[in-house]
């Protein structure tokens, strides 16, 4: 069967792949692409991609018969080949996602993926063991990232990815992809130590430094007849690179030492100082209980604590006449003091018979979310003085499930259902005060408040009507609320209060898939389903100011209406050597939840708006192939190219002159993306990996004005190479030493990336 080429899909024009993207296809070209959905294959040393196990019997807890295509990585998988510091380092490889993360311990880390970009997580889903991380209190890539910090990489026994909203189970913010943390339990006693530390050195502007981090988990745990447990904590201490930069359009009179650049709509502006250069000291602790009543129910326990201090800190690059350091108004420090707790309890049974049951309910809150900013002039202001206390207590979401399966004798079909519901919080007040490092809160300077809830019933019915054919049919019908929201700002000595409307939204999401097994080893499935993504609190009601630039709140959004469409080709290698997928996709929203920047009275304003229809079609090629050439190599790799764009809209208000935002591509979705890596397992102690990451520069602006990429602020396109020696010593001792951004490619989203970091680490397994 001869595949069509991704590039053939594409005008001539925009065929300018670069040297990762020419690596893939040509991987392509030589009959190596693989699916990524599907039983695993292979043992669990093959640093590839192994796919999530579908299993047509099983408990509700298992996993399910779910019609998405997925991509899945082991915990043996992740530290043979992937340099990992935090949960999200798993996700580094796996088809059309990317995370950004700006530095080791970033708490502001959201997920992107096939038709999503970084500024949208409340586009997709984490979960740990079905507790929800993302914060879905928001649709951003701060306060709205995904709590990855809450589950330690040790704990992980796999990661899952499935992609589009074609499970019923699952809410609309699944329209991305649904990632599912899977910790592992033990069989007998065990225990485990691990060290790492990291370096960064870092040349920009007129920044430069060398920067570190160390972090150290230790693990244990056991099983005692119906008992299990285990319990993991760790501590990290890292130093970023700089985060921001601090500029204007002219030079401070009488100094020197200003950068001249240019700003993302390629107009002059000067660099004066970085900012934002953050030490972060995080621990984490998690103990997870579970105990078998009878062999055919099983409770289970989850408790997890996270805290955080970091404190930030500018550099100026300015001097005077006398050499002295010079800071404007542009500069300041903070302080962050963070808690946050984790709970879970699950009861379920699993006799794998005709019936099986869960009730599950999770919440995570912030127990302690402070941050203390200075507004004191510098240098005084670093030592004390006037600032802002922002306090994001209490902000936090729970949820309650109740499944059911129901499976016919034989397994010919299987049916499950269920209940949802879930509840989000968000109170972000922020005061004044007379000294920001210890002083105590002043008069309220803003607040945003307000509450959502969604309830649902959803049903899946997976019909095999034949050996080779088989149906999966589903429903969500979702009632939706906002409530409770407030906002509050001041101006001079003048306080605005507003109490904001309560709305609500209600609908039905249908869901449909047919698979066909051609042969053996061929497989087509066709998928299809709507979703409605609601509005976050956040976008709903949250007013900040953010660079000068005006955040405010539009308490009237509707909730995005989305149909999603797959055609999924997969293949199956002969003898366990691997396999190949391709699929064309395509999405279209209505009333997309786009963030846009306008004139409102003389002010320039950011906020969510909904525009009125986008859409985004496309293609993904994945593969694995084993023991390519010679025993112990193998490769695996992704690409895809995604065609985004905004059909209509019509809240649009140019800015500049003659700008449109009608068939420009959708902000933060580049047209390529790409993955490889080549890993080499030549006996059971050594583990050789070379990877690389690609993609294409994003916009961020609807009308796509952002034309300057390599500045603060704008979006690159970029290659990144990665590498990593993994070596057993014996059957408790391992080490590993790595390399991410081996080349030190120099680049920016929004912020400015880390540069080639080295990484050495040493663990001991009991």
């Amino acid at each position: 069967m001869k595949l069509p080429s991704p590039s053939s899909l594409c005008h001539p024009a925009r065929r300018n792949p670069s040297p990762m993207l020419l690596a893939v296809l040509c991987a392509w070209s030589g009959s190596t692409w693989a699916q990524q959905s599907g039983p695993a294959t292979g043992s669990s040393d093959v640093a590839a991609l192994p796919a999530i196990e579908v299993r047509s019997t099983g408990s509700v807890a298992e996993r399910k018969q779910l019609p998405q295509t997925s991509a899945s990585v082991t915990a043996d998988a992740a530290a043979d080949s992937i340099n990992v510091t935090d949960s999200s380092d798993a996700l580094k490889y796996l088809p059309s996602l990317s995370v950004r993360k700006r530095y080791i311990g970033d708490t502001q880390s959201p997920l992107a993926t096939r038709t999503t970009g970084v500024n949208a997580s409340a586009r997709s889903l984490v979960y740990v063991d079905g507790i929800l991380l993302s914060a879905l209190v928001n649709n951003n890539n701060g306060n709205g990232s995904p709590r990855w910090f809450m589950v330690a990489p040790e704990e992980i026994e796999r990661i899952d990815v499935m992609y589009g909203p074609f499970a019923a189970e699952y809410p609309g913010n699944s329209y991305g992809a649904v990632t599912e943390i899977t910790t592992r339990m033990p069989q007998q006693f065990e225990a485990s130590i691990k060290a790492q530390y990291a370096q960064q050195d870092f040349s920009q502007y007129g920044a430069s430094g060398t920067y570190r981090a160390q972090e150290v988990n230790a693990s244990l745990g056991d099983r005692s007849g119906a008992l299990a447990w285990r319990f993991s904590v760790n501590h990290l201490d890292s130093y970023s690179q700089p985060v921001t930069y601090i500029t204007a359009s002219a030079i401070p009179a009488g100094t020197t030492g200003a950068v001249l650049a240019q700003d993302r709509s390629g107009k002059n502006l000067y660099v004066l100082g970085a900012g934002n250069l953050t030490h972060t000291v995080q621990d984490t602790a998690r103990l997870k209980v579970s105990y078998d009543f009878t062999p055919a129910l099983t409770a289970t326990y989850t408790l997890g604590f996270w805290q955080n201090q970091a404190n930030a800190s500018p550099q100026s690059f300015l001097k005077n006449a006398r050499g002295a350091t010079v800071y404007t108004s542009g500069f300041s420090s903070n302080d962050v003091d963070q808690q946050q707790w984790m709970q879970s309890l699950e009861l379920r049974s699993k006799t794998e018979g005709q019936w099986d049951w869960q009730l599950a309910a999770s919440t995570l809150s912030a127990s302690r979310d402070l941050t203390r900013t200075s507004t004191a002039a510098f240098p005084a202001g670093q030592s004390g003085g006037a600032g802002t206390i922002a306090d994001a207590s209490g902000t936090g979401w729970s949820t309650l499930d109740a499944k059911g399966i129901w499976r016919a004798q034989g397994s010919a079909q299987v049916v499950s259902f269920g209940a949802h519901l879930d509840r989000y919080t968000l109170a972000t007040p922020t005061w004044t005060t007379s000294n920001w490092i210890s002083g105590g809160n002043g008069t309220l300077s803003s607040d945003s408040r307000g509450k959502t809830e969604t309830s649902a019933l959803w049903a899946q019915d997976v019909w095999r009507l034949s050996p080779s054919l088989k149906a999966t049919l589903g429903a969500r019908y979702e009632w939706w609320r906002a409530f409770d929201g407030s906002n509050y700002s001041t101006s001079g000595s003048t306080a605005f209060a507003v109490s904001q409307p309560e709305i609500s939204h209600s609908g039905l999401s249908p869901k449909a898939s047919l698979a066909w097994a051609l042969t053996d080893d061929w497989m087509a499935t066709l998928s299809t389903g709507r979703a409605l993504r609601f509005p976050t609190v956040g976008e709903l009601y949250q007013n900040v100011l953010v660079n000068g630039v005006y955040l405010q709140a539009n308490p009237n959004l509707k909730p995005e209406k989305v149909w999603s469409t797959e055609l999924a080709i997969e293949k199956q290698l002969r003898e366990g050597q691997g396999k190949w997928r391709v699929s064309l996709f395509e999405e279209r929203v209505a009333d997309a939840l786009i963030s846009q920047t306008s004139i409102i009275g003389s002010g320039v304003a950011s906020y969510t708006q909904n525009v009125d229809r986008t859409r985004q079609r496309g293609i993904e090629a994945a593969f694995e192939r084993n023991d390519l050439l010679l025993r112990g190599f193998s490769l695996n790799g992704s690409v895809t190219w995604v065609d985004a764009r905004i059909l209509q809209n019509n809240g649009y208000v140019a800015t500049t002159a003659g700008a449109t935002s009608v068939g420009k591509r959708t902000p933060y979705v580049p047209e390529w993306r790409a993955t490889l890596v080549a890993s080499y397992k030549p006996d059971d102690r050594w583990t050789y990996t070379l990877a690389g990451r690609y993609s294409g520069r994003v916009y961020a602006t609807v009308d796509n004005t952002d034309v300057n990429t390599h500045t603060y602020t704008g979006f690159d396109g970029y290659t990144v190479f990665d590498a990593r020696v993994r070596y057993r010593i014996d059957q408790h001792w391992s080490g590993a030493l790595g390399v991410d951004n081996l080349t030190n490619r120099d680049y920016f989203l929004y912020h400015p990336f880390p540069q080639r970091t080295v990484f050495a680490e040493l663990k001991y397994d009991f």
